[in-house]
């Protein structure tokens, strides 16, 4: 797979989408600090992130509110779902090593038992860490699929996500992401420059938030194209 072409592709879509659009651009400015400002809530520019993923183009318009409302809550319960796992690692190791804490405290102190304790919290968060990763890399997948086929079911049918990562290839999907999170690192330096300007640096991080959202779902997408899926 040609990384840099996928890229450039999603920046032309997102310049389509947005520059010489300032309607449409204003509008998911202010989707995205509603979003903000109801921690997810009312998670509508992921709504519309969905349609990107879904591979619509060019851009797809604003419209159908309740339904970007609810696409919006769609994603978010899958990537929660997908977290599960993740979340009861911690629970379990952090648990036993709470109650190991306890013990060690209630027998007095005990060094080696407040030891093990600890140990027992740091593995829970590295383990939870580990298997958060691994899941994170399904889940992107699966919201993929839900995007493109429109169907919240579709992103738990294991057997068609991981037949399509196969014929993708692991390595292509896991380098994708790699990619992905280079270009974000890359933005967030550059967003943290621009936050130094007052008042200004935070209006225009809001509009090119907006567009990077457009940008990384397209490219998301893309990779997802590059094999066709199976039924």
């Amino acid at each position: 797979m040609d990384y840099g072409t996928v890229i450039s592709r999603s920046f032309e879509y997102t310049k389509d989408a947005l520059v010489g659009k300032w309607v449409q651009w204003i509008i998911l400015a202010v989707l995205s600090l509603v979003q903000i400002f109801t921690a997810s809530l009312i998670p509508l520019l992921s709504g519309y992130a969905v349609r990107v993923l879904g591979g619509k183009a060019p851009a797809p318009e604003i419209d159908d509110w309740f339904r970007l409302f609810v696409d919006g809550w769609k994603m978010n319960i899958i990537m929660f779902i997908y977290m599960i796992p993740a979340i009861l690692v911690f629970l379990v190791l952090g648990g036993i090593g709470a109650i190991g804490i306890l013990a060690s405290e209630a027998a007095g102190g005990d060094p080696a038992a407040a030891g093990a304790a600890v140990l027992s919290i740091l593995g829970g968060f590295f383990l939870a860490g580990v298997v958060a990763i691994i899941m994170s890399i399904i889940a992107l997948f699966a919201v993929l699929r839900f995007a493109h086929t429109d169907s919240f079911g579709e992103a738990f049918n294991f057997s068609a996500i991981f037949a399509h990562i196969g014929k993708l290839g692991w390595g292509t999907w896991i380098i994708a992401i790699i990619v992905f999170i280079v270009v974000a690192f890359v933005y967030g330096f550059i967003v943290g420059i621009l936050s130094l300007i007052p008042f200004l640096g935070g209006l225009i991080i809001l509009f090119l938030n907006t567009a990077f959202v457009i940008f990384y779902s397209r490219y998301l997408a893309l990779v997802y194209e590059d094999t066709p899926a199976p039924a």
